[in-house]
């Protein structure tokens, strides 16, 4: 029998490429969010524009009954937009988690997959030992996006327990590439910077911090490949979904900088920054065969080109 599969957040950046590969898969799929995807239309067998936030809104979206539940839906952005919202983010991403999982145990679904973040894990020192999943707690997020995150796995694994469903959770690494958020404030780290060079015409471009964060990050297509893995496994606990490449910011320009063919000199203003750097395994997703296809010079060059089409396109 075809397998159903609903998605919360199906009209954001990752739930729509989700949204394609559970179609590819020969799932039924229903998608969910507060809008259509802005790009295309949805593969979604049916789509529903639905706030999540209010509890008989999420018990619609579960009507009909499904196999597995992929919870994507959230109030985020890149740092600019995570440290100027706090509350906004906490109310907003705390009643949809809730109003869910609730719902989904009622409906009594087999799995239910939660994405969360790697935002869970404190700051790290430049060279320190990579953290295992375990190495959450005890937990000391930089920013409120990460308690609720932490929060929201918590309350997926407590009804799990309770035999509601099986549980799969996730935690995201930065993830890009086309079809992503690029202007408005809450874009992330790899999107700005390729509107940013996109539009330079001097060859210079305003970057927070001083180019010395180190992070890693993970192409669209990579990080729903590690989702499908991990939510057809046997594996219930927390697991990192990314990449074992790591870079400066300043490394991460150039690199923007070689995908457009251009010549970019940042200039260094002040900024939210976040963490100086996080180190964490990939062994628990890796084990389950996870192999990222696509390294960050060319996931870059796939994102630029497409970003670089819209800046053109624009009004």
């Amino acid at each position: 029998m075809t397998k159903r599969a609903l998605v919360c957040g199906a009209g954001g950046f990752i739930g729509s490429h989700l949204v394609k590969r559970l179609a590819a898969d020969g799932y039924w799929v229903r998608g969910v969010d507060l809008k259509e995807p802005e790009w295309e239309a949805s593969q979604a067998d049916e789509f529903m524009v639905a706030d999540l936030r209010d509890p008989k809104a999420a018990t619609e979206a579960l009507n009909g009954g499904f196999d597995e539940v992929y919870q994507l839906a959230a109030d985020m952005g890149g740092m600019g937009f995570i440290h100027s919202a706090e509350t906004q983010i906490m109310h907003n991403s705390m009643l949809v988690n809730v109003n869910l999982v609730e719902a989904a145990a009622r409906a009594e679904i087999d799995r239910y997959f939660l994405a969360s973040s790697v935002c869970v894990y404190r700051d790290m020192d430049l060279g320190e030992s990579e953290l295992t999943e375990d190495d959450a707690y005890p937990a000391l997020p930089d920013n409120e996006y990460g308690w609720e995150k932490l929060y929201a796995e918590r309350a997926v694994a407590s009804y799990a327990r309770e035999g509601r469903f099986q549980a799969r959770i996730a935690r995201f690494q930065n993830c890009y590439g086309p079809q992503g958020t690029w202007k408005g404030g809450r874009e992330k780290a790899p999107a700005a910077l390729c509107r940013k060079v996109a539009e330079s015409t001097d060859g210079t471009i305003e970057v927070w911090g001083d180019g010395t964060a180190v992070r890693s990050f993970v192409y669209v297509d990579d990080l729903v490949d590690g989702v499908r893995r991990l939510v057809d496994s046997d594996c219930s606990d927390p697991t990192n979904i990314g990449t074992r490449e790591y870079v400066s910011v300043r490394e991460l320009v150039q690199l923007v900088a070689s995908a457009a063919g251009k010549e970019i000199d940042p200039v260094w203003v002040p900024g939210p920054v976040g963490v100086q750097n996080r180190n964490f395994s990939n062994d628990r997703i890796e084990s389950l065969g996870f192999d990222p296809k696509f390294n960050l010079a060319e996931g870059l060059a796939h994102t630029y080109r497409w970003i670089a089409n819209q800046v053109t396109q624009r009004p």
